[in-house]
């Protein structure tokens, strides 16, 4: 949401006579902004101010200093706490200098929020949003930051209201930018509780806002990527992987844009509601390479995935030395979710649990991160686990990501991929059938484009495995049928190697190739190894049933290929310490010891 500021630290008015508080400030500044900066040096002048025993402006004041500079540069959380809660008791007796009220409210609400103490913060920030419609700045601020504690708490009525609220004031206030700020917050957070319609209200909204917008360069781009980011995002969760091109590239080609545009040279807004941005460039950026990875992922392009994760990870690790915001931690975790991903189609597992291990590594440097992604972390684990043959221990991560997810998507995603593992088991049967009743493709509870069509595949597997092959070639036909309409190409090339597989099983071989060859090619073409093998083990056999001895070879010359590479992967996969990840059900994530001489990152 966009909180964050571009307004400086208001000083209140200096007592006349009182040159030693201008003293000892400008001492503390100096302290404060040396290089390196010593705030310890810092901290001792801004303590002695109290020993003059000073008015109550500046003995607030002084109390937000310090509470402010101990939370950002040091650990000491408890003294900063003290400090800022005198400082908010002291502004309630005060007529004047509100400003210092509202910092000192925000900034103790933020620890509060830190220490997980949100019970604590609201009411600090209700006080302070109460009294505060006189001061723009201050007002929008602090709505936007109770607005993402609802939003922590996943309480997104509450949050939606108080983005609501904002988008009005904001507008009464004369700031069309960030009345877009408050309204595209609340369509992120309906898109969030996939109240689609009102998403559609809101960005068509949003759309002619943006459109009709006269004010700073910079303000109207930012305010289009954050827009585009949202339609994509709203395209992707529905699974139209086709239909959102558009929007992609309408999104890339902005985001070039911003880049190129100097804000240094813009003139700052004089009304103080304008004084706000969603997110640096930078960080727009990094979003972007994200969102062109999910759909690069979801649509089977794997080596495009894997150039724009790269770039995108070397862009973190590049912000990370200068500033290491939450926000980065959380794309970081995000794009290693897709690359590993990724990494398991493409055959290469001993990649993907190093890569599941870093992303443990992200979530124990950021304990908030394992809160929303360890329903993630036990999926991914289960797939590698499926990668790797240990069906025991797949069943039991996608059980803990089951049991730990909110997500209605992310459920079936987990449940479609446990009767997987049913059907591979061979006397699990009737457990995949229980589990598939829940989730048939005709009711299936999403949204998602791509979750039905792959619901229809793993009916298709299911009735293969029963050996009902009129079943499974109707289910499979309506998968085609779906995955072809917004380019599903993953789905597409299972469906077509399953299909030959059928039609080779009941001795039609023509039809058989016709299905086989467009997989091989499709699958090339991502590159999904595991449906390369399969799709070789076919055409070796159908050419030994044509009776193309040359053909047959060349098949079997691939098929042994393609099972060499992925067992040298999973010899190497099974050496590594980070494999043993697989046995972890229960907690948070266990700490990976890197070997000895080796980087903690691969960043």
């Amino acid at each position: 949401m966009g909180q964050e500021s571009k307004m400086a630290t208001v000083i209140p008015p200096i007592p006349q006579n009182d040159s030693w508080y201008l003293s000892l400030l400008g001492l503390a500044e100096a302290f404060r902004t040396a290089s390196p900066p010593k705030i310890k040096l810092c901290i001792h002048c801004l303590e002695s101010i109290f020993q003059f025993k000073p008015p109550a402006n500046i003995e607030a004041r002084t109390h937000v200093q310090l509470g402010t500079l101990l939370f950002t540069h040091t650990k000491n959380i408890d003294l900063a706490r003290s400090h800022l809660e005198k400082a908010w008791v002291l502004s309630q007796s005060m007529n004047s200098f509100d400003d210092i009220k509202f910092e000192a409210s925000s900034v103790l609400a933020e620890i509060y929020q830190q220490s997980n103490q949100l019970h604590l913060a609201k009411p600090v920030l209700r006080k302070a949003i109460g009294v505060s419609q006189q001061s723009a700045y201050w007002h929008c601020r602090l709505l936007f930051q109770l607005a993402q504690i609802h939003t922590f708490e996943k309480d997104y009525i509450s949050s939606c209201e108080l983005l609501g609220l904002g988008a009005d004031y904001a507008a009464m206030y004369g700031s069309e930018y960030t009345r877009g700020l408050f309204l595209l917050s609340r369509g992120m957070l309906l898109l969030l509780e996939k109240k689609l319609t009102e998403v559609h209200q809101v960005l068509s909204f949003c759309g002619t806002l943006i459109e009709s917008f006269t004010g700073n360069p910079t303000q109207q781009e930012s305010l289009k990527v954050f827009f585009l980011i949202l339609q994509v995002c709203h395209f992707l969760v529905a699974g139209q992987v086709k239909s959102v091109k558009p929007c992609l590239k309408q999104l890339q080609q902005s985001i070039q844009t911003i880049t190129v545009l100097h804000s240094d040279d813009e003139p700052l807004s004089s009304n103080p509601a304008d004084l706000f941005h969603w997110l640096p460039k930078e960080h727009m950026c990094v979003l972007v390479y994200l969102v062109t990875v999910m759909h690069s992922m979801q649509a089977g392009y794997m080596d495009k995935a894997q150039k724009y994760t790269d770039k995108a990870l070397l862009q973190i690790g590049k912000l990370k030395i200068l500033d290491s915001h939450p926000i980065l931690s959380a794309f970081q975790l995000m794009l290693l979710e897709h690359i590993i991903m990724c990494r398991l189609v493409m055959g290469n597992k001993s990649l993907a649990i190093q890569e599941i291990s870093q992303a443990c590594q992200v979530c124990q440097q950021q304990p908030k991160l394992f809160t929303t992604h360890g329903a993630q972390l036990h999926t991914l684990l289960g797939l590698y686990s499926m990668s790797m043959n240990c069906m025991e221990s797949a069943e039991a991560q996608f059980n803990t990501a089951r049991r730990l997810t909110t997500q209605t998507e992310l459920w079936i995603f987990i449940s479609l991929n446990l009767a997987i593992v049913y059907l591979r088991c061979g006397n699990r049967q009737q457990e995949a059938l229980t589990l598939l009743e829940r989730i048939t493709p005709e009711n299936v509870r999403t949204s998602s484009h791509s979750l039905r069509a792959a619901a229809y595949y793993v009916k298709g597997l299911q009735s293969f495995f029963q050996t009902r092959y009129n079943e499974a070639k109707r289910y499979l036909r309506e998968t085609l049928k779906m995955s072809n309409t917004e380019d599903l190409n993953r789905l597409t090339a299972c469906s077509l190697v399953l299909l030959g597989h059928i039609f080779l099983s009941l001795g039609n071989t023509r039809e058989s190739m016709n299905m086989v060859m467009p997989a091989m090619q499709l699958a090339s073409k991502i590159p999904d190894v595991h449906v390369q093998l399969w799709a070789s083990a076919l055409l070796k056999d159908l050419y030994q049933l044509s009776g193309d001895p040359v053909r047959e070879s060349e098949g079997y010359q691939m098929h042994t290929t393609f099972s060499s590479q992925l067992l040298k992967d999973h010899f190497q996969s099974s050496q590594l310490s980070e494999h043993n990840l697989i046995q972890w059900t229960e907690g948070p994530c266990p700490v990976q010891t890197p070997p000895e001489g080796a980087s903690a990152s691969l960043l």
